[in-house]
């Protein structure tokens, strides 16, 4: 049996399926997790989507942020920017199928037996892996709930953009989302920068440091989200699976047990 960790998908149906008959993947013996963004961008998010329903316990993800925003426009709460090529999704007659099932995925799963962490952006280097676990099931919690129609209509913004444990309401759920789905950039004193998306190298400020450069983890963490950096962390603990399958570069696959990469080139560019 092997598990299998994918980065960004963003609705490249036909790269994912490329990668998986190369690893000979299969559902009975073997199990797939996504970092999230499952959906946007790429030419098939409806084919992408209906898989990872479809194909029950062996196929899984954590929540990215283009999954949380298809989640609004399905809700009502957003539009559908052009950009994201959502038209199959929402106009779907599984319409409220997807919206159940989105709002049931976790934002951090924890492989025990691996000592490794998955979430879409990384770990606030500011908790303790318990701590992140903790305030993940907080914000799951209320996806599950009658609070989560609410949520959704809030849960977009930047501010706050420091942690504090006294942050209560919305202000504490949208600090917890934006960490685990949106980070790339942190100060020392624990401020995120959701504007710089650029690799570490092109940038100059010294005020702003790639989040895992403040991390002190012991458990690997596996993260996808942030595509210009492909892949490169420079420690092998933090390992970034977004390599721009998109942006016309390749998508990754990491064999949880195995340690081992394979890729798949994009088909087209979007």
């Amino acid at each position: 049996m092997a598990t299998y960790l994918v980065g960004d998908i963003q609705g490249c149906y036909a790269e994912l399926m490329e990668l998986l008959s190369q690893v000979g993947f299969s559902s009975k013996t073997d199990s797939l997790w996504c970092v999230g963004d499952i959906v946007a961008r790429g030419p098939d998010s409806k084919a992408a989507l209906d898989f990872f329903i479809d194909s029950g316990d062996a196929v899984n993800t954590v929540l990215g942020n283009h999954d949380l925003n298809l989640l609004a426009v399905l809700m009502g709460s957003r539009d559908v920017n052009p950009k994201d090529k959502l038209d199959a999704v929402v106009s779907s007659n599984r319409r409220l199928d997807y919206i159940d099932w989105i709002r049931q995925q976790p934002l951090l799963h924890h492989f025990e037996q691996h000592n490794t962490l998955l979430s879409h952006a990384g770990i606030y280097p500011f908790w303790s892996s318990q701590q992140a676990r903790v305030l993940a099931t907080e914000v799951e919690q209320a996806l599950r709930s009658s609070e989560m129609p609410q949520l959704v209509k809030q849960m977009f913004s930047n501010q706050p953009n420091n942690w504090c444990s006294s942050l209560s309401g919305i202000d504490r759920y949208r600090f917890i989302i934006n960490a685990f789905t949106r980070m790339r950039y942190c100060s020392a004193t624990g401020e995120l920068e959701f504007r710089r998306k650029n690799h570490p190298h092109q940038d100059t400020d010294a005020q702003w440091k790639p989040w895992f450069e403040l991390s002190q983890s012991s458990e690997r963490i596996v993260f996808g989200h942030w595509a210009a950096l492909m892949g490169e962390t420079q420690n092998p603990i933090y390992v970034g699976l977004d390599t721009g399958c998109v942006w016309g570069q390749y998508m990754t696959l990491f064999h949880l047990e195995k340690q081992r990469y394979f890729t798949q080139p994009s088909q087209s560019q979007s």
